[in-house]
């Protein structure tokens, strides 16, 4: 009796979500990213106090900082290990930059050769590089402000881990947690406040597509329980409202799982299986809209802006993106703004698209 509802819901919200989408959006304002077209790049961050916004621009081997502000381009912190080749391909597993973070006047970056690069953002330039101890790139990270402790996924290598390092100065490392049964990587970090623990997303456990987990982890490195998750393949994470995790599943309906949206509670109880948009990466929430947004650049119908209300756990909308691998989402909850950056190919603009929320 519950499997009808379930469809017809689904449907309801396919219809609303892609009626009018014959043409891709572009939003009410887009940043410019100067230098080589912007092609390759990963996350996307907006550290609320300062209003600056930073992105790993993997195009032009460096972090590009904009003034979330006035929404302008301020400049650029180069010397990272830009796109990578192997194979005679380029791939993202050993390129950077990948995961940035921002607090104070230091932004965090994990970079290609598993470096973590500390950028003075004043002075615009790398003060420090750690050596993760890998030969992939150091990827996601997220950041505990009362322990002054930094979580970095080194996900691609053969045996996954994460690091715990202090930022406090002498940037000291604290721990290296193995994940030898994560067997696709380990993605997105969440650092919860109310507990003071990290939550991190491992899209697959044990080869097993259909099942991956939400680790949870204290600062000092000590794995205190794997939450399972199914059916999602999940990568993105990001508490919301209620104490509620939102995890951005890969799942697009071709791999024998639904496209949708999971949300769970601490304790790993599912809240929410949100059908109508699958193929997410990274995700975002806005206290200010009251909405989660995900990075869908593999969603089943083509590239999406997801849009979810956090509270009702709907979707709400996905707005079509033009151009390549729009998979990074950030929010900026002091003007309600939007970034999505979108590649120069597939007739995208490079530069990173700005909409007005709540959407």
């Amino acid at each position: 009796m519950t499997l009808k509802p379930k469809l017809l819901f689904a449907t309801a919200v396919a219809a609303v979500a892609f009626a009018g989408s014959a043409g891709a959006q572009t939003g009410i304002g887009q940043i410019q990213i100067p230098g080589n077209p912007l092609n390759s790049f990963d996350i996307s961050f907006v550290d609320q106090a300062s209003q600056r916004m930073f992105l790993a621009d993997r195009s032009n081997k460096g972090i590009d900082i904009i003034d979330a502000k006035t929404e302008k381009w301020i400049g650029r912190v180069d010397g990272m290990v830009g796109l990578k080749m192997k194979d005679g391909k380029p791939s993202n597993e050993i390129s950077g930059p990948n995961g940035v973070l921002a607090f104070g006047d230091e932004a965090w970056v994990g970079d290609g050769d598993s470096l973590l690069r500390v950028v003075d953002v004043k002075a615009m330039k790398i003060v420090d590089t750690i050596n993760l101890g890998g030969t992939a790139r150091a990827d996601e990270m997220d950041y505990d402000p009362k322990d002054q402790v930094l979580l970095v996924a080194n996900g691609d290598e053969d045996t996954p881990f994460v690091t715990l390092v202090s930022t406090k100065p002498g940037h000291k490392i604290i721990a290296k947690l193995e994940f030898p049964q994560a067997t696709d990587g380990v993605e997105q970090a969440a650092y919860n406040p109310a507990d003071g623990l990290f939550y991190v997303s491992l899209p697959e456990i044990n080869n097993d597509g259909f099942r991956g987990g939400i680790a949870v982890i204290d600062p000092t490195g000590k794995l205190i329980k794997i939450n399972p998750t199914s059916g999602c393949h999940g990568n993105g994470l990001v508490f919301g409202p209620n104490q509620h995790l939102f995890l951005g599943c890969t799942a697009h309906g071709k791999e024998g799982m639904e496209s949708k949206q999971n949300v769970y509670d601490t304790s790993g109880n599912l809240i929410a299986e949100i059908p109508g948009v699958g193929g997410t990466d990274e995700v975002a929430y806005s206290k200010t809209n009251g909405q989660y947004y995900s990075g869908s650049s593999n969603n089943a119908g083509g590239h999406v802006l997801g849009v979810f209300d956090a509270n009702k756990n709907t979707l709400v909308t996905a707005v079509p993106i033009r151009g390549a691998a729009p998979h990074s989402v950030a929010a900026n909850d002091v003007s309600g703004h939007i970034y999505m950056p979108a590649g120069a190919k597939e007739g995208g603009c490079g530069c990173i698209l700005v909409f007005a929320g709540p959407l």
